[in-house]
């Protein structure tokens, strides 16, 4: 009987700081089984502790130059210790999964640097990463593992959706909105979900599972924050392909590395020919029919290869 190693987990995201059930739906076993691993993130003494998009603090801001005079800056320490649950260094694992965007570069650089104190493996999407790579695949259904693995294609009733959000904090994510802005003055049947969309926008709402925004369309638009290194893909693939759509995506060559052929189309740009061929595309359902196949695999590779509960397993065998 093979006895499991305990991963532990922090993560800078707020909704994940007491999730104890992390995971445990991307798995067909109980209680975030996966193989030679259990992933329990609150976990009081983890076997492997992993760092999942944690943001180290920043240096604390320059005190005024009376109280550098007279001696009274103080430097905060930073106790991770606190934090590490007693794994050794060798047994923490760093994952940032967020893109390197323009505004956020230098915070980044700034992860990687401190996780080099405290963490034996450090990873991200972007070139300058200890280890470059891609970001294991997590993704947002709240269906069973066994589910979306043994289900054939739900039923599909209408040509195309889109889930995003109104987020605009970045250039990147302002130059998605423009192009949602402009698919909204064309002729084109999408239907558009997602949280904090400007009042402008003709949006269906906010979802509590994305899968009813996905599983009865022929297409989905997966448009990526980032699509300028060989590195970043996001659950926005993910999500698309296990809900059966063919995704018309955005975003940078990575997705080809890690897919098979014709899984997914390719949307040039996110202007007015984009917008063309979107048109093009979801006239009729005849490319989904022909990429069911496609399709059927590549969800299979996310599930069982890309999974991060797969990525952990191997790399718990990798150390051991």
């Amino acid at each position: 009987m093979i006895k499991q190693k305990i991963i532990g987990m922090i993560s800078g995201y707020s909704n994940l700081a007491n999730r104890g059930d992390w995971l445990w739906q991307q798995t067909p076993h109980h209680f975030g089984i996966w193989e030679n691993i259990q992933i329990l993130p609150l976990a009081e003494k983890p076997d492997f502790l992993l760092l999942y998009q944690f943001d180290f603090p920043q240096p604390a801001p320059e005190k005024f130059w009376l109280d550098r005079l007279c001696g009274k800056q103080k430097t905060s320490e930073f106790n991770f210790e606190s934090l590490s649950r007693g794994v050794p260094k060798t047994r923490i694992i760093y994952l940032l999964r967020e893109p390197p965007l323009n505004e956020v570069v230098e915070i980044n650089k700034q992860n990687y640097q401190k996780a080099q104190n405290y963490c034996g493996y450090i990873s991200g999407p972007d070139d300058f990463a200890p280890h470059p790579d891609y970001m294991p695949a997590i993704w947002y259904h709240t269906n069973s593992f066994r589910e979306l693995n043994e289900m054939p294609p739900p039923e599909k009733l209408s040509p195309c959706s889109w889930i995003t959000s109104g987020i605009s904090r970045t250039a990147n994510h302002r130059q998605r909105l423009e192009f949602m802005r402009s698919l909204q003055n064309s002729d084109i049947k999408i239907d558009l979900y997602g949280r904090g969309l400007p009042e402008w926008s003709r949006n269906l709402g906010l979802l509590g599972n994305k899968w009813y925004g996905m599983a009865p369309y022929y297409y989905n638009l997966a448009i990526e924050n980032y699509a300028d290194n060989d590195w970043y893909v996001s659950e926005k693939l993910w999500d698309s392909l296990l809900a059966w759509c063919l995704p018309i995506y955005y975003g940078g060559p990575a997705a080809d590395k890690l897919l098979p052929p014709g899984s997914f189309l390719r949307l040039p740009s996110l202007d007015e020919k984009g917008i063309a061929y979107i048109q093009e595309v979801t006239a009729t359902p005849d490319l989904w029919y022909a990429a069911k196949d496609a399709i059927a695999e590549a969800r299979q590779i996310i599930l069982h290869k890309l999974n991060l509960l797969n990525w952990l397993s191997e790399f718990v065998n990798q150390y051991s």
